[in-house]
Formats: structure tokens, sequence, C-alpha cells
């Protein structure tokens, strides 16, 4: 006789939303689960974005994307999903489509405290949680937010697990943002996407890494280029010549071997989303500069503290 296994239930809370002012579209999520980001988030640019858990039916990403793609919208969509699944009342959705409705539903079988919350271009659910006030806070985190769609769908989690979250704990969390040709070169989608598939405070981590992540791919805002001359370009040269990128001379000349130690190092460090073909530099990329020769100040300090080791005989 053949035996069946029933599938993992995936308890978890999670925001969907749908950004007005770009049209980015992005799922946040937290769970007890290993590698919550592998089953719950689904997004496509210009489409949706999509959540499944609590028993979670994967199919529900692709399905729902095609549906909506095709001409539905989230509520539409849902249903169609939920009406073919002999499941459903195990199963939890979230789901906001690219004009900006957004749904959810909840099976009466997901185990409590189970719920959901739709408003304005979002909609929070949870279930195996503390308590309801989770998705409660999730949706006032976000309503009173502002800023990139990333940073809100990330207050949102950190407000749902301050407000308790999941009540058998916290092991992983992922973060979802789509945006036509926001990915690495424009190639793709993606615009963020992280995962945290097992750590002691998740969705901290998550923010860590969102920090980063921005560094390194987001593009520079007009407001923080700051020209490369004077005082400026002056700094960048040491900066450069003491990290062994620059061995001309200090002027606060941005000349051409200035500006191919500037390439040099952003090259090595990363940094090449944030690099200006004029003679502009990133504040964030200066601010990254300074962080770096401290931490070698700190570093030769420390050696010169030191003792040199004592050569021991055979």
């Amino acid at each position: 006789m053949k035996t069946c296994k029933r599938e993992k239930s995936v308890a978890t809370f999670s925001i969907v939303a749908y950004d007005p002012e770009n049209g980015d579209l992005g799922v946040a999520v937290q769970s007890k689960f290993l590698a919550v980001g592998a089953v719950v988030p689904w997004a496509k640019a210009g489409v949706g974005a999509i959540t499944t858990q609590s028993w979670a039916n994967t199919t529900y990403g692709p399905d729902g994307l095609r549906l909506m793609a095709e001409g539905l919208s989230a509520q539409e969509a849902l249903e169609k999903l939920v009406e073919g699944d002999e499941e459903r009342d195990r199963r939890q959705a979230g789901i906001v489509d690219a004009c900006g409705n957004a749904a959810a539903y909840t099976g009466k079988e997901c185990f409590a405290w189970a719920g959901h919350i739709v408003g304005e271009s979002f909609a929070c659910q949870g279930n195996i949680l503390v308590s309801e006030e989770a998705v409660q806070a999730m949706a006032r985190a976000f309503e009173e937010s502002a800023g990139e769609l990333a940073d809100r769908l990330v207050v949102a989690l950190e407000a749902g697990q301050e407000a308790g979250g999941d009540s058998r704990g916290k092991q992983s969390a992922a973060l979802l943002v789509v945006r036509e040709k926001g990915g690495y070169g424009g190639f793709n989608d993606r615009y963020v996407d992280l995962r945290v598939d097992d750590h002691p405070t998740p969705i901290q981590e998550l923010k860590r890494l969102l920090g980063l992540y921005k560094l390194y791919f987001f593009k520079s805002k007009p407001e923080d280029l700051l020209s490369l001359q004077g005082e400026v370009a002056r700094e960048v040269q040491e900066i450069l010549s003491e990290l062994g990128y620059y061995s001309g001379e200090i002027n606060g000349l941005y000349d051409e071997a200035t500006k191919q130690a500037l390439f040099d190092f952003a090259g090595i460090e990363n940094l090449e989303e944030r690099l200006q073909e004029g003679a502009y530099i990133d504040r964030v990329v200066l601010e990254f500069m300074r962080r770096k020769r401290g931490a070698g100040d700190n570093l030769k300090e420390d050696k010169q503290r030191s003792p040199r080791p004592v050569p021991q005989g055979r």
C-alpha cells in the first residue's frame, strides 16, 4: 500500500502590497518554518503579488499570476484558486494586482489564531499567531509608513513580530519586490529578492541585508550626487591613495587617473551600480570609502599595539 504524506503547514504572517507611486509589487513574510521564502512569496512585475501559506498550495503562486496576467482582478483570481482547491479550508492566501486591488482568504480549518486584513493596495494575513493584534499592527504600520515599498514591508513585519507574531517562534523571513527591469543590470524584474532561511532573529537579519542590498544595488539619487572637485576630489584621492588604488598627486583634480582608481575601487567593492559617468560621486559611496579608510586605520593601530611574536627555537 502506498503511504502518502500530507503537506506541511506553513504557519506564518505576511503582507502583500502595491505601491501606486511607481507600480512596485511586493511580499514580506516571517515564520517558524525553514526557508519560508522558498514557499510563500510569488510576484511578477506588472501583474501582481501573492502569498500562499497554512498547508501552502504552491500552485497558487504561478496559477494566480497567470490568471491576473490574463486580466482577472486580485479578488477574481483568488476566487478561482480557492474554488479549484479541494483542501481550500486549510489554505490561507493574500493577493494584490497591478491596479492595487487586494484580496485575502483564510480557510475555516486554519489553526488559530488565523485571519487577515485587506486595506488599500495591501493585505496582511497570518495563522498560528499569538493573536489578531499581529495582523492589525502590520496593517497600521504599513499604512503609516512612507518611502520605498521594501522598507515599508519590513516595517510591517517588525510590527507584526512586536505584537506577538508566530506563536511557535521565529526562524526565517523573506522579502520580494518586483519592478519592470528592476533587477541587476535591468535584465529581470527582481528589484529586491532577499531570504533569511534560518536565523534566531530573521526580521532583524532581513533588515540588515536590505541595508546592504540598497548600498550595492540601488541607483543613486540626484540629491546624493556630489561634484568631484576641490575638497571632495582631494578627499577621494587621499582615500584611494591610502587604500592602494591611486598613486598620483593629491591635487583635488578629477583627472583620468583618479577616475580609473575610483572605478577600480568600485569594481572590487561591488559598487559599480552607483558609479557616475560625469565628475560626480554618490554620497553613499563616499561614506563607504570613509568607513573603509577608518577600518584600515584601526587595523594599522591594532598591528602597532600587538607585540611581535617571539621566534621559537627547535
